[in-house]
């Protein structure tokens, strides 16, 4: 070999040996579609903190497989058309190389349509179930694990014989109830009320009067936000805590100081977070979002939370796969596990075993009264 073509040689090899290393110089576009506007603007915030939390997390132990993160943000909180713009800008135009999402389930049905599994794409907020396109993977609770231990449970606590069950008229409301009548009449009680209304509704004096007439000493509440409010101060101004407990799946802290203390006698949810928990996981990670924050912090909550999960999770499947390709990940899914806020979460047909936590209401706020292991979620999706 001459002396051009061994240096033309050598600077070959050169390049090889350092691609490696300028690909992981190369920083990880994560794209975090979160509600910055709309009804669930509430949520924006927060989630945005913990996004932001999560990847400096993630950075600090050297990112993902070798690249640190760089966050960009997206208004999930438009509607789906809209919302779609936004992540096609963000996908396409700037390069992410995955997706977080902590929106609602109309805005995913226009994300799925729009990725069609080119990039791997992390739902995590509660959801009704049913999500199994390939590339998607949901940490979010599900009907069948907020509802499938704690239904029994409370039989077994309050003794209902009587159930209402009322949600805004869509498909999470109509899914959640229609999961939990089945639970609800295998514990021998009986479902006297199921109603849906539009999330314009704020009179809700005509239903309160119905389930006060039905005699139910039981309500499913599956209202969202604002319509969720509405209803637990009026359902006290009609006098029912005394007559029916309320279990709701879609309660957390936001809409609790918005209900208020006083209208919360005889309350309980279930989720699978609760800012207040008293786990070393828990705890650890409310003490260092309160340190990263500082006491003008917006407040933790779950559907906030979730979003530092999903990172979580993608950090697990890919560190598996070795890779982002997306048929890759889909196949190290199935059983990728961490130990994150929420405890030991494993992925399972591309959704997570969970625990499960339910809580009533106290003084101070929720109050973790039951804690169920590792619940399924339910669903049956192929990895």
């Amino acid at each position: 070999m001459d002396r051009r073509h061994f240096l033309q040689a050598a600077a070959a090899a050169s390049a090889c040996a350092t691609l490696p290393t300028a690909l992981a110089s190369t920083p990880l576009k994560v794209a975090v579609l979160l509600p910055q506007s709309g009804p669930a603007g509430l949520f924006g915030p927060s989630t945005k903190a913990c996004a932001e939390l999560a990847a400096e997390t993630i950075n600090a132990r050297g990112g993902i497989l070798g690249r640190k993160i760089e966050l960009l943000f997206g208004d999930g909180g438009l509607a789906p058309a809209e919302a779609s713009q936004a992540a096609l800008r963000l996908w396409r135009g700037s390069g992410a190389a995955a997706v977080i999402g902590m929106h609602d389930s109309a805005v995913r049905g226009a994300l799925v349509g729009l990725f069609k599994g080119q990039v791997p794409y992390f739902y995590t907020p509660v959801y009704e179930g049913g999500e199994c396109t390939k590339g998607t993977y949901v940490n979010g609770e599900t009907p069948q694990q907020q509802l499938q231990p704690v239904i029994p449970w409370l039989a077994a606590e309050r003794k209902p014989g009587k159930w209402y069950l009322i949600g805004n008229d869509y498909v999470w409301g109509r899914n959640t109830n229609g999961t939990a009548k089945g639970y609800i009449t295998q514990t021998g009680a009986q479902v006297v009320g199921d109603e849906y209304l539009p999330f314009t509704v704020d009179n809700f004096d005509a239903s309160l009067a119905r389930i006060r007439d039905s005699g139910a000493d039981a309500v499913l509440v599956s209202l969202v936000g604002g319509a969720a409010v509405t209803f637990h101060k009026a359902f006290t101004s009609f006098g029912l805590p005394a007559r029916a407990l309320r279990l709701g799946t879609l309660l957390e802290e936001n809409t609790l100081a918005g209900v208020g203390l006083a209208n919360a006698r005889n309350l309980y949810s279930s989720a699978g977070y609760f800012a207040n928990l008293t786990t070393p996981a828990a705890k650890a990670f409310a003490e260092t979002y309160g340190k990263r924050f500082g006491a003008q912090a917006p407040a933790l909550n779950g559907l906030a939370e979730s979003a530092f999960e999903g990172f979580l999770m993608f950090e697990a499947i890919a560190k598996k796969a070795g890779s982002f390709d997306v048929a890759k990940l889909d196949a190290a899914s199935e059983g990728a596990s961490y130990s994150g806020p929420r405890g030991a979460v494993t992925m399972k047909a591309r959704h997570v075993e969970q625990d499960i936590y339910v809580a009533d209401v106290d003084d101070k706020g929720f109050r973790v009264v039951k804690t169920f292991p590792r619940v399924a979620s339910g669903q049956s999706c192929k990895a």
